[in-house]
């Protein structure tokens, strides 16, 4: 009886797995070719992505008397990053990217003992605009990948965009058409449909598969040590406050399934441990993690609400994460079928941006100015990075990044237009937190 007990928490933690694979996976997909990896690099990150995706749930769950929620939450990175990390490792280099996210960490720890604080920085009209920026500057690259890839030989061939929309239309059948469980994980159906097309269309090389190995060991540094850029530490740690803010609402979310009450500390340990999982992720070179919601709607949906499953959940992660040819089975995908499913991922992205504005007070003709002048500007650098080529080196770092000079353009002007008014209930923000969260875990 009681091996199989262990047996059904197995098979529970393994489908937590399968409904975070999808986003934990795309990250380094996304990330690894557009700073320049090769097929063994990319294999790689993705090893040790879903490795350090297994530790940071390890460390949340478990916990420890200044570390974790303790709650059954899996991590995995944050979407919000895939943009950042690219406009620094195209600026300032890949090891950039990693002492970004060590600092970013570092500064989540820190701030995690002041999170009742740090909210009224971060309202709605904020969050929104953060995110809003980021989402629509992601949308290229899922174009250009859907259209095979920008350089390819075969940009905007027929097969290409026909893989594409084939692998788009599934995501949104399955949506439609599906409910609990397999909507969860529409996307990793529909990449492993797109790529099993690809295949009979000659489209799809398995050598990959077959020249990685079986096992390996992970390494801290792998792609060297990390450098320290102000500008990169700067983005980082702006998408590490916002991921502090969801997770916060992902926390108070599974602790009303869990039907446990938090206390201000717990939130604090949990966030503590967020910053520590994000320091991780940076020395092992792979993402910083953040708490995922759609893991939070599998325990909602399973009502199975025991740490064992997520602690079963993480050791297969680990596990995962030494097997290279379990990496390498998912660089085959294709790059047009990756971009059909990055299309409406990036815009889910742009959809929560939205989602959050919808919260703010659109009456106010100043909530209409930040959020006109921050997306204005966040994007117009995006589109039109030259802008500032004149500029001395020193400060190009800082606004050459339409994130980094949207977020702050936000802030400040939320600073100046509201400072009067941001000194809101910090529990009426906290269970607002938790509704956002509880319908995203939907």
């Amino acid at each position: 009886m009681a091996a199989l007990q262990k047996w059904k928490v197995g098979v529970l933690g393994f489908q937590h797995v399968l409904a975070m694979y999808a986003g934990a996976v795309i990250v380094p997909l996304i990330v690894g070719p557009a700073i320049g990896m090769n097929a063994q690099q990319l294999a790689y990150l993705i090893s040790i992505d879903l490795f350090t995706c297994g530790i940071a749930t390890l460390l949340q769950v478990l916990g420890g008397r200044h570390f974790g929620i303790r709650l059954p939450v899996i991590l995995g990175c944050t979407f919000t990053a895939v943009a950042p990390m690219i406009a620094i490792g195209k600026l300032e280099g890949i090891t950039a990217i990693y002492g970004a996210i060590i600092a970013s960490g570092l500064v989540v720890m820190v701030l995690s003992q002041f999170v009742g604080k740090i909210l009224k920085f971060f309202p709605p009209i904020v969050t929104g605009s953060v995110v809003l920026i980021i989402g629509v500057s992601l949308i290229p690259v899922a174009m250009n990948n859907a259209a095979g890839g920008l350089g390819s030989k075969g940009f905007g061939s027929l097969e290409n965009l026909s893989l594409a929309s084939f692998t788009f239309v599934l995501i949104i059948l399955i949506n439609r058409f599906s409910k609990g469980y397999v909507r969860a994980i529409s996307v990793l159906i529909s990449l492993i449909a797109g790529t099993v097309l690809a295949s009979f269309m000659g489209l799809v090389d398995a050598a990959p598969v077959k020249d990685a190995s079986w096992f390996h060991l992970v390494q801290p540094f792998y792609f060297g040590v990390p450098e320290f850029h102000f500008s990169a530490i700067l983005t980082m740690t702006i998408v590490a406050i916002v991921s502090m803010i969801e997770s916060t609402g992902v926390f108070l979310a599974l602790s009303d399934i869990c039907e446990r009450d938090l206390k201000p500390e717990d939130i604090k340990k949990g966030l503590r441990a967020e910053g520590l999982a994000v320091m991780i992720g940076g020395i092992f070179n792979s993402f910083p993690y953040t708490s995922f919601s759609q893991n939070v709607g599998l325990v909602a949906l399973t009502k199975v609400k025991t740490r064992n499953v997520v602690i079963a959940a993480g050791g297969l992660l680990l596990i995962l994460g030494l097997l290279p040819k379990i990496a390498a089975l998912t660089t085959i995908i294709p790059t047009a079928v990756l971009g059909g499913a990055m299309v409406p991922m990036f815009g889910m992205v742009i959809a929560s941006g939205v989602k959050m504005l919808s919260q703010a007070d659109f009456s106010s003709n100043e909530n209409l100015l930040i959020v006109a002048c921050s997306v204005g500007i966040g994007l117009g650098t995006a589109v039109v990075p030259m802008v500032f080529s004149q500029l001395p080196d020193s400060v190009r770092l800082l606004v050459e990044n339409g994130i980094v000079i949207g977020s702050l353009t936000a802030i400040l002007l939320n600073l100046v237009f509201n400072f009067r008014s941001m000194n809101i209930n910090e529990q009426e923000r906290m269970e607002q937190l938790k509704t956002d969260a509880s319908a995203e875990a939907q």
